[in-house]
């Protein structure tokens, strides 16, 4: 199977036109702000690149289901329910000017509402699936040592994608095998690191981060895109969702899912659930208030001893 350019996917000059005179026409209605016209272009953008990544490569071909698994993504990725309404917003503008101009023959987001609670908490990957997903980035390539090394990085650690994203170099404790993270109210945790996402990180920094580092200054950021700028969390998931899919896997796989499977595999294992609620950086109130607090050295044993890949 041909690997596809995680990192930039072209988007077709019919699909660009279109959103060039889309922007164009709103601008001249409604006066927009250059504010404005940016966020209507990164929405669009973003759309078209996930239809692209479901091989849908015009506007005029989509479907309201690739609508709404698009939103379905975003959630997945942690965005606000005022963040997708954006998004949607955006989408339905667009789809409300191509149906009016002829191009497409119907308004697919006529039928679309924005959910307006998140999914259920997601199923948990077996690490045998979790394994096949580790193995699926190619790893003769630059962009697949980093792809190895943020799937790692990201079920050895059980984090957000958002916290992985802005992860810095500073942050990886080599010698005591931890990793600082900022979690949510940029509240830090330490978090245990295992053997083998610490060597791919060792890896990338040895052979890949380099080529990706084309800016004097990337705030010490661990994981570059091809700029040189930390990555999106669109970006992480699209590495994520192309390995899944190489490794044949009949689930519907997002970042989420790997932090989920980690607490489940630790607690699977025997693990105490003080000390994996510790590692997640838990922030219910109501679930936090009863915790105590736990010696750095056993969270580390806890890791070590019922991590799949401790």
């Amino acid at each position: 199977m041909m690997r596809e350019n995680l990192n930039v996917i072209v988007l077709s000059k019919e699909i660009q036109r279109e959103i060039n005179r889309f922007i164009q026409f709103i601008s001249l209605e409604k006066g927009l702000s250059d504010n404005t016209k940016t966020s209507y272009n990164h929405d669009l953008k973003q759309f078209a690149e996930f239809l692209i990544s479901k091989k849908v490569i015009k506007f005029s071909n989509a479907q309201s289901q690739n609508v709404t698994d698009f939103l379905q993504v975003l959630d997945d990725l942690g965005l606000s329910v005022k963040s997708r309404s954006r998004y949607l917003s955006s989408i339905r503008s667009l789809y409300k000017f191509l149906f009016s101009s002829g191009i497409t023959e119907k308004n697919i987001t006529d039928v679309i509402d924005l959910p307006k609670t998140s999914r259920k908490l997601p199923d948990t990957l077996s690490v045998d699936d979790i394994n096949r997903i580790l193995e699926q980035p190619d790893t003769n390539k630059p962009a697949g040592i980093r792809d190895r090394a943020i799937l790692e990085t990201m079920y050895a650690c059980g984090l957000r994608v958002s916290e992985l994203c802005f992860l810095k170099q500073r942050d990886i404790i080599y010698d005591a095998e931890i990793i600082r993270v900022f979690g949510k109210g940029s509240k830090e945790r330490i978090v245990p690191i295992g053997n083998s996402a610490l060597n791919w990180i060792i890896e990338y920094l040895k052979k890949a981060r380099h080529l990706f580092n084309k800016k004097a200054d990337t705030d010490d950021i661990l994981f570059l895109n091809q700029r040189g700028t930390k990555l999106s969390r669109m970006s992480i998931w699209k590495i994520l969702d192309y390995s899944a899919r190489l490794a044949e896997l009949n689930v519907h796989v997002h970042p989420h899912m790997l932090r989920h499977s980690f607490a489940t595999h630790l607690l699977e294992g025997g693990a105490d659930l003080r000390a994996v609620q510790e590692m997640l950086g838990h922030s219910d109130i109501s679930t936090t208030q009863i915790y105590t607090h736990l010696d750095r050295d056993y969270i580390k044993e806890v890791h070590k001893t019922f991590h799949p890949r401790g």
